[in-house]
């Protein structure tokens, strides 16, 4: 990522640790309110491809409104750890929407 004066600034990569699901752990970065990088580790490698591919690109919010509630087991998901993850950060006020 480019800064103002030229000079290539450091992106940060967040993990979270996901419970109650296949996946052990989101890895995720958020630039300027969009979700710029996404990748399950662990889990159904289709299925969690899938959802990062798709996920990529969108707002933060439109990415929570998606995949928040989707139910595998045990009351969540990975999408609905993802929607967590991210929902978790707007509290934090790590990342603004």
């Amino acid at each position: 990522m480019k800064t103002g004066n030229g000079n290539t600034a450091a992106k940060t990569m967040k993990t979270y640790t996901t419970q109650g699901t296949c996946s052990r752990a989101i890895e995720y970065e958020v630039t300027d309110g969009v979700l710029t990088s996404c990748r399950f580790i662990g889990g159904c490698p289709g299925n969690t491809q899938g959802v990062a591919k798709l996920a990529v690109g969108r707002k933060v919010d439109e990415v929570i409104t998606l995949l928040k509630g989707i139910q595998c087991r045990n009351g969540t998901s990975c999408p609905d750890q993802l929607a967590r993850a991210l929902e978790a950060e707007i509290a934090n006020k790590e990342i603004v929407v």
